[in-house]
């Protein structure tokens, strides 16, 4: 299966050096480039594609404001200079399914598109232990109602979440089919009200602490 990615970016020098790198994989396909994120929004709804490449500050509309518009429509992929708290955790209460910074190697972003692509998060390692600390000082609001109505097969997909595993490794770990896997995910963030796999991975690690 083809990878269908928009990349996102308001310098046309980054957009096309990351055009060059993913256009070397025969299983990704560029389907567009967005200068601005109120551009990315409207080409997303044009192309459809799998992952789109976000950079976070451009004009018109900032990449987190588009990431928040195309929630539950493509999954997205954060691409930027910027290691900045607010820029990361904006980023992922967007709804954002990766976040990943520019210096990240052109081996590691084709790998990281892969990874979101197939459903899975992904954090650049740099970010990952100082995120999860500050969820869990200041975790957000959740409805206990909502956790408690996920059936026993849903809170073990969760529990898998939070321990980090992709939807291969939870399939096998649970002896079901990925599709299967899949389903199960998306229900888990249906009824948590939840906008991505990385943020259903903090809510289960908070609730394995407090058990």
């Amino acid at each position: 299966m083809t990878i269908r990615v928009l990349v996102a970016d308001d310098h046309a020098a980054v957009r096309a050096g990351i055009v060059l790198v993913l256009g070397g994989h025969d299983d990704i396909e560029v389907v567009g480039e967005a200068a601005d994120g109120e551009q990315a929004v409207v080409m997303a709804s044009e192309t459809r594609p799998d992952v789109v490449l976000m950079d976070v500050r451009m004009p018109k509309m900032d990449g987190i404001s588009a990431t928040r518009e195309l929630s539950g429509v493509t999954d997205v992929l954060i691409l930027t200079t910027f290691d900045l708290d607010e820029y990361v955790f904006g980023a992922l209460r967007a709804g954002a399914a990766g976040f990943l910074l520019k210096n990240t190697d052109a081996d590691a972003l084709v790998e990281a598109v892969r990874v979101v692509a197939r459903g899975d998060g992904l954090i650049s390692p740099s970010v990952t232990r100082r995120l999860i600390s500050a969820f869990r000082s200041s975790p957000p609001p959740r409805d206990v109602r909502a956790v408690e109505s996920l059936t026993p097969r849903e809170r073990e997909v969760l529990a898998c979440i939070g321990r980090g595993m992709s939807n291969a490794e939870i399939s096998r770990e649970l002896d079901m089919a990925e599709a299967t896997t899949k389903t199960h995910v998306s229900r888990v963030l249906n009824k948590l009200g939840l906008r991505s796999r990385v943020q259903a991975a903090i809510l289960a690690q908070e609730l394995s602490a407090e058990s």
